[in-house]
């Protein structure tokens, strides 16, 4: 009997135990299991946990801002009813001009393989970066503000049916000066790769112009804004948008014959057209066309104008007629095709059509002016103008701050004609500069 009993009892627990284990082996948990393994099991994998903290919901990504071009700014920063004050024709439209500007100012003169006489004229034509800086900053300071030539002239008809030329009146904010300012030689010829200069504009990654140099010392390769003129002054009106009046800036006065703006689309006449290397040349000077027009469009597309300096930086003033008329054609298909028509000529050397006697107008200015120009403009000691009475053109002058006039000049009087945008004492860099003197006394 007590056999039975026990062997009974045996059998109890052991179905019990079976009962246990096949229970957790299908996930139903003993009510008396109270483990953290046991809560786990409450819930399937695929069950989420009560308990549990609720996992971040990921956050949408945010709209990119839309993009918004700085010259925007610049172009809508006057508005009509801040123009209240007239600047009539009687009143003079300053033009100052500058060549492009030295980045690597010791290396131009003095480290560099230049000749004494080219160092020389570096010193007599260019500024360095740091003069550059001080000059626009000074004439920003002396209440001047950018404008575009073409709200400075216009043509229009006169009673008796012939066009003619006239100075339009100007609206600005009230204390401001007009200025126009122009570039010579943006075409960054051969030498200046190798006194010096930056050696081409581009379009940047954020869509603003820069200028590719090659570190003199070391030939590294990069791209800069703070080395060269044109993104410098882009930089200075977008800081100070004050400073330009309907989105202006200056005009590029380009030669052709060794392309432009860095990018060599120049023909070259010397390889026949049946010449085996031609096909090598043309497929190259393409390259060069198509890599140039982004440039030319963004540089038009927030402010900067071009103008002709002839094709070959011809002196106008003694070549003969037809070789002004296959400069003036070359540079239509070489340069114009690709900046578009322009109305303004800037005399290589100064050098006028017809010599000093600016009323006179011979045959090379007829022929000019019969192909669209309208604007021609000279060097001098002020920002003259004369409007042509017997043709549809105006002549001006533009002042140069240069080594020349930041020196003194022959008689130390150009130190006072620039009083009026800076104190070239201020300006200049004696201490890279050749060691050439200046006439002017310095201050007190």
């Amino acid at each position: 009997m007590k056999r039975s009993a026990a062997l009974l009892l045996a059998i109890v627990l052991t179905l019990g135990l079976f009962v246990g284990c096949a229970s957790r082996q299908t996930g139903v948990a003993d009510a008396a299991d109270t483990t953290d393994g046991a809560a786990e099991a409450q819930y399937p994998a695929d069950t989420p946990d009560p308990d549990a903290a609720a996992a971040p919901e990921e956050e949408p990504e945010p709209e990119p801002e839309p993009y918004v071009d700085p010259y925007e700014a610049v172009k809508n920063y006057w508005k009509p009813e801040q123009l209240t004050q007239e600047w009539g024709p009687e009143q003079v439209v300053e033009h100052l001009f500058f060549h492009p500007i030295i980045a690597y100012p010791r290396y131009a003169f003095h480290d560099s393989g230049a000749s004494q006489a080219q160092r020389y004229g570096l010193d007599d034509w260019m500024v360095t970066v740091d003069e550059y800086n001080k000059i626009i900053q000074s004439v920003y300071d002396h209440d001047y503000i950018l404008v575009a030539m073409e709200d400075v002239w216009s043509e229009y008809t006169d009673e008796n049916g012939a066009q003619r030329m006239r100075r339009n009146t100007l609206m600005l904010p009230e204390g401001k000066k007009p200025l126009v300012i122009s570039f010579d030689d943006v075409n960054y010829y051969d030498y200046m790769l190798a006194e010096g200069f930056t050696s081409k504009l581009v379009v940047g990654d954020d869509g603003e112009i820069w200028a590719e140099c090659v570190e003199p010392y070391t030939g590294e390769v990069f791209l800069t804004k703070e080395l060269d003129a044109t993104p410098i002054l882009d930089t200075f009106v977008y800081e100070h948008p004050d400073f330009s009046l309907g989105g202006a800036k200056a005009i590029f006065s380009l030669t052709g014959y060794q392309g432009i703006l860095g990018y060599r689309t120049q023909d070259n006449l010397k390889i026949a057209a049946d010449a085996p290397e031609r096909a090598a040349f043309e497929e190259y000077r393409a390259a060069e066309i198509e890599a140039v027009k982004p440039v030319i469009a963004r540089l038009k597309e927030t402010g900067w104008t071009f103008g002709s300096h002839t094709w070959g930086h011809i002196r106008l003033s003694d070549k003969p007629l037809q070789t002004v008329i296959t400069d003036t054609e070359r540079w239509a298909d070489e340069v114009g095709s690709l900046v578009g028509p322009t109305n303004i000529l800037f005399y290589p050397h100064g050098a006028r059509p017809d010599g000093g006697d600016w009323k006179q107008t011979g045959e090379r200015f007829k022929y000019l002016q019969s192909q669209g120009f309208r604007v021609f403009a000279s060097v001098g000691i002020n920002s003259f103008s004369y409007i042509k009475d017997d043709i549809c053109a105006v002549i001006c002058d533009r002042l140069h701050p240069d080594g020349t006039t930041l020196r003194g000049g022959s008689s130390g009087k150009t130190l006072d004609w620039y009083m009026q945008f800076y104190d070239a004492r201020d300006i200049i860099d004696l201490d890279v500069r050749p060691p050439l003197g200046v006439t002017w006394q310095p201050k007190s």
